[in-house]
């Protein structure tokens, strides 16, 4: 089943309002998960609405929350989010990035006590789609045991860089697990297996299967014990940065939210449009019908929801449109 862009924020638009949010910032969001599921990342956009219209009713998301910077050094500022929209606060904070890029040339936004901001990667084309270079992390409730550990202590921060470019950005926007959670709910929903193991069962044994995984919280991190150190140095960062609260106190929670997150913009004239060309050719020369670079398969299927309509899951659609 596809439907319309249009008809799917336009959805989204009217149950934000219901949920108490303005129509400036309900519009916004509401652009967000569209282009989420339009982009082909559908567990960030229709999926997980649902998800965050519980929040909203449970109160751990403040719909007119309105972040506000509280510390700056120099480049460096901090702010405060007021548990508001994590996907406003972060579209705020790469702004504000932004802005301080191209005035100075670097620009550093650390946010705290803000929520889930979706797709990571929706504020690295943010910022390649304003002419600068886009890196950008969250922290996150621990999902994933830490190299040598069974118990979720880290969490699987996600990580964004994203360069411009004429025809369309280079954007990377990768979870430290091999599947982000959301990938694997879309294999869950669809009952397929995972491409590669991406996690541990109950019985300690690695597996393909995803339910498996979301029910051990036991994801297989990048790299292995390098995907491991890197979460665990973006929650350092992060509390650095901001001294907002770490994975620990998130997940003592015992739900996802209050989470700190880093806007870094740098704004430079002459990006060497050339070189990064040909290192893209030369990345591509064996086969480039097979071998894409990070944002390509994306833009492609951007084009393609476009035109054909953004496929959705009925039974998801139905839950969304019954809220």
């Amino acid at each position: 089943m596809r439907i319309k862009y249009e008809e799917l924020k336009g959805v989204f638009k009217e149950k934000l309002i219901d949920l108490e949010f303005d129509s400036a910032r309900a519009d916004i969001v509401a652009g967000i998960f569209a282009d989420n599921s339009r982009d082909g990342v559908y567990s960030h956009g229709l999926n997980r609405f649902p998800v965050f219209a519980q929040l909203l009713k449970d109160g751990l998301v403040n719909p007119n929350a309105i972040p506000e910077m509280v510390e700056k050094h120099g480049l460096v500022e901090t702010w405060e989010g007021y548990n508001g929209p994590g996907m406003f606060n972060a579209t705020v904070c790469m702004d504000r990035a932004i802005e301080l890029a191209k005035q100075y040339g670097v620009g550093i936004v650390g946010i705290r006590n803000t929520n889930h901001w979706m797709r990571g990667g929706t504020y690295g084309w943010q910022a390649a789609q304003a002419g600068c270079i886009g890196i950008c992390f969250t922290n996150a409730i621990g999902s994933m045991p830490p190299w040598g550990g069974t118990v979720p202590r880290l969490g699987n921060n996600p990580l964004v860089i994203a360069v411009p470019r004429p025809q369309h950005p280079i954007v990377l926007d990768m979870a430290m697990s091999q599947y982000s959670y959301g990938k694997m709910q879309e294999y869950e929903l669809k009952q397929k297996e995972l491409p590669f193991e991406g996690g541990y069962d109950s019985n300690g044994a690695l597996t393909k299967d995803p339910a498996e995984i979301r029910k051990t919280k036991r994801a297989l991190p990048i790299g292995l014990w390098k995907g491991s150190g890197l979460a665990l140095m973006l929650d350092v960062l992060l509390a650095a940065l901001t001294g907002g609260r770490s994975v620990e106190q998130i997940t003592a929670s015992g739900k996802e939210f209050g989470v700190s997150q880093c806007f870094i913009a740098i704004h430079k004239q002459d990006l060497h449009e050339d070189l990064i060309a040909a290192i893209l050719e030369y990345t591509k020369s064996e086969n480039p019908e097979e071998i894409s670079f990070p944002g390509e398969n994306t833009f492609r299927t951007r084009m393609e929801n476009l035109k054909e309509g953004i496929p959705v899951n009925e039974e998801m659609w139905e839950k969304v449109k019954a809220i």
